[in-house]
């Protein structure tokens, strides 16, 4: 299946509706909207053409463990060596290690297009970023200097080590013991599993992160510490040291991104070195996680955006039946069924579902650049907490439309979708692991009541609520959004009500944090996605009275914001029901009354 990155929508997105040309001034790093099309330009030919044509044979070869080493799939390598020699791999990275510095609202595009064009080969440069940030922010001077240019220039990989037979979600259980060493370093022991590259032959050198208990920890979260354990010790000019007492010992057979070597990790007392503080483990680790969490949303974009080329393309060429109105074409023995409401209807739900997601995801790739940038404390404040609130729906909500809309595309290719060479069926199981990895959706759906909506009493998420209210007022007096503008408002009214609602019940009932928070996060997010795409209408507005020579674009804008509000948005309302069942209706039946 081939790939083109949608590189006039992502330009939309960031220059019409986010203006990323003020947001890198804000920034000072020196980039203009030139230099910013030109890189995705770059990027777009990069993952069409060296890529996507890897990911079908990396699907159908996978990966294979050969006395202790993994073999990648054929290409994986040589391409992987392409992606550093090119600069990819250092796009993120910080400036005084090697790094671009590039930001965010314009690498998720990147990153993206990565996912779309092959998820296995994006999962080994996506831990090694995540792992360059969490050292990057608390490693000490000397591990800094000692690891992180060859990992922000992708010569050396990085992993997230957390997970153990026994502690998945709940990391309270690990096992995994450091033993301090007189010179400073530690003997790290134990397994972990679910290790996304643990091993693999596209770098010289993996740098583990490991989570492990000191010997005096305490129990529970509050006794974990986040250990560096290399599979290479460096030297202290930066070359490669002595091989370091760990080993995969096997990898996994799953269901999809099989490219991607998924490892179990045996550490026999490897050497490490704390990062961070004692203890203070999981603080450091979330650093990584908030960003990992942030790129498996990316991951359901990714997917569904190849999901929904894939189908229009089938449905543009596909011949099946007449249009109910009479022969659309005639001159052939049938017409598209691209002329069908129901192939309509699934092309129409992929395409507004992606567009929209992409517009949260610039929005929020935009507060991660805030929360870091050289800007007033206070602007780093508020984007913190508003990048808090939506890291949690960017990875639930991502996910579970990149599984719909690749679901969406093996049914517009009917038969054929569920045969293999037509790629549409991969797509559906590469993407059913977002939906679990790095925190399952139900955990982020528990995240965001618990931690981000009672946390702070849903002051940030009323705020939120506040500025899409604001742009239904700027918008209400246009005839031609009118209409829009008052759907979207209504439920915004709506929105405060339940968010005082769920809080209200959450504080009667624990149960009802639970009970709740699946429902109230996908409400969230479809009403979210509807105040983007006012936003996204106002704009193709604009454009449309300013005489714009590209009408056809901005017009399918008008088009696809109307669909979403009225064919998507009222899924709403399903949700907000099924949460106000409330919590005993789940948890009243015995535990017994299961049995069969």
């Amino acid at each position: 299946m081939s790939y083109q990155a949608p590189l006039r929508d992502m330009r939309f997105v960031l220059h019409e509706l986010f203006d990323v040309d003020g947001h890198c001034a804000l920034l000072g790093n020196g980039l203009d909207s030139e230099l910013i099309d030109g890189v995705l330009e770059e990027a777009a030919a990069f993952t069409a053409d060296e890529i996507a044509p890897l990911n079908r044979n990396s699907d159908e070869q996978g990966c294979r463990l050969e006395a202790g080493r993994v073999i990648t799939p054929d290409g994986f390598a040589e391409t992987y060596r392409q992606y550093v020699d090119n600069g990819w791999a250092s796009m993120t990275g910080p400036v005084e290690f090697g790094g671009q510095g590039f930001p965010q609202m314009v690498a998720c595009n990147f990153h993206e297009m990565l996912m779309a064009s092959s998820l296995s080969f994006r999962v080994y440069s996506g831990l090694t970023e995540g792992a360059v940030l969490a050292l990057h922010k608390h490693g000490s001077a000397v591990l800094k200097q000692t690891y992180l240019e060859k990992m922000v220039s992708g010569h050396w990989g990085g992993t997230m080590c957390l997970t153990e037979p026994q502690a998945g979600t709940d990391l309270a259980l690990l096992r995994t013991k450091a033993e301090p060493q007189a010179d400073g370093s530690y003997k790290v022991s134990g397994s972990k599993i679910f290790i996304s590259g643990g091993e693999q032959d596209l770098t010289e050198n993996i740098v583990h992160l490991v989570l492990a208990r000191l010997p005096d920890a305490p129990a529970g979260v509050k006794g974990i510490s986040l250990l560096l354990v290399p599979k290479f010790i460096a030297n202290p000019d930066g070359s490669l040291g002595a091989r370091n007492a760990l080993s995969c010992g096997a990898i996994e057979h799953k269901m999809g991104i099989k490219g991607g070597s998924t490892c179990v990790m045996n550490f026999d007392g490897a050497t490490g070195w704390l990062i961070g503080e004692a203890n203070q483990g999981l603080t450091c680790m979330f650093t990584m996680m908030n960003d990992a969490r942030f790129q498996v949303g990316l991951q359901g974009l990714g997917i569904g955006e190849a999901a929904f080329q894939g189908a229009l393309r089938y449905a543009r060429e596909r011949l099946q039946s007449r249009a109910l109105t009479g022969p659309a074409e005639p001159q052939k023995a049938a017409d598209p069924i691209i002329v069908h409401p129901d192939v309509r209807r699934m092309l129409l739900t992929q395409k507004t579902l992606v567009e929209g997601s992409r517009m949260l995801a610039v929005y929020t790739a935009r507060q991660l650049d805030l929360e870091h940038g050289p800007v007033d404390a206070q602007v780093r404040k508020a984007a913190s907490k508003r990048a808090a609130l939506l890291i949690p729906i960017v990875k639930a909500f991502f996910t579970d439309m990149g599984q719909e809309v690749a679901s969406l595309g093996v049914q517009v290719y009917g038969g054929h979708g569920y045969i293999r060479e037509w790629g549409m069926e991969q797509l559906m199981r590469d993407s059913r692991i977002t939906q679990i990895y790095e925190g399952t959706n139900g955990i982020q759906a528990l995240d965001f009541i618990r931690r981000k909506v009672l946390g702070d009493g849903g002051a940030e998420l009323s705020a939120l609520q506040a500025e899409f209210s604001e742009l239904c007022d700027a918008q209400a007096a246009r005839p031609a959004l009118a209409a829009m503008a008052s759907t979207v408002l209504e439920r915004l009214g709506e929105w405060r009500e339940l968010s005082s609602e769920v809080i209200a019940m959450s504080q009667r009932d624990v149960q009802e944090i639970g009970a709740s928070s699946v429902d109230f996060l996908q409400y969230s997010a479809y009403v979210l996605l509807a105040g983007f795409w006012l936003q996204a209408a106002a704009r193709a507005q604009d454009a449309l009275e300013a005489g714009s020579s590209e009408a056809a674009f901005y017009q399918a804008k008008l088009h696809s914001a109307e669909f979403y509000l009225r064919r998507i948005l009222p899924r709403a309302s399903a949700h907000r029901e099924a949460l106000l069942g409330g919590a005993s209706c789940l948890m009243a039946m015995p535990e017994s009354s299961f049995a069969f």
